[in-house]
């Protein structure tokens, strides 16, 4: 009388087979979500109580009031920023940060000087991916957010609040 093999039937491998796959995929997806960190892609600072997370809206509530929105644009030479509506200090410089969605160690935040038609800054701008934007004053006083896809060559910026 012979001994039956296991690989002799594939029964035998379905039913040993696919809760060992199962358990393997299922450590990786732990191993994977632990390395990754926080996923949670927040640009403002919040902070967290229970389960509620808590952030000041005062610089959004300030930009909603001033009808504030700008157009950024990407060029061969840099970023540059436009007023669309509001009345912006167009004598101080600005702050742009550059929010990459998913890898924190990307996140980018360049001053903006004042320029003849806006705000710009010069140099090379990777555009390969995603940009979350956010676009203040020094002092912090309004923002206006914004996303920029990866290779397109402007963005709407406005206040997180609308005015409705």
């Amino acid at each position: 009388m012979k001994i039956p093999r296991l690989f002799h039937h594939p029964m035998l491998w379905l039913v040993f087979g696919l809760p060992a796959a199962s358990m393997v995929a299922g450590i990786g997806l732990v191993v994977a979500a632990v390395r990754s960190g926080g996923g949670d892609v927040a640009i403002d600072q919040v902070q967290r109580m229970a389960q509620v997370q808590m952030t000041e809206l005062g610089p959004d509530q300030r930009a909603t009031a001033l009808h504030l929105s700008a157009v950024l644009q990407v060029q061969d030479g840099g970023l540059e920023v436009f007023p669309a509506s509001g009345d912006f200090a167009r004598d101080q410089a600005l702050t742009l940060r550059l929010v990459h969605p998913s890898d924190g160690a990307l996140d980018r935040t360049e001053q903006l000087l004042p320029s003849a038609l806006g705000w710009q800054v010069p140099g090379e701008f990777a555009n390969d991916h995603d940009w979350l934007l956010q676009l203040a004053p020094a002092d912090g006083q309004w923002r206006v957010h914004g996303r920029l896809g990866a290779r397109q060559q402007a963005a709407h910026l406005r206040p997180a609040l609308s005015s409705d």
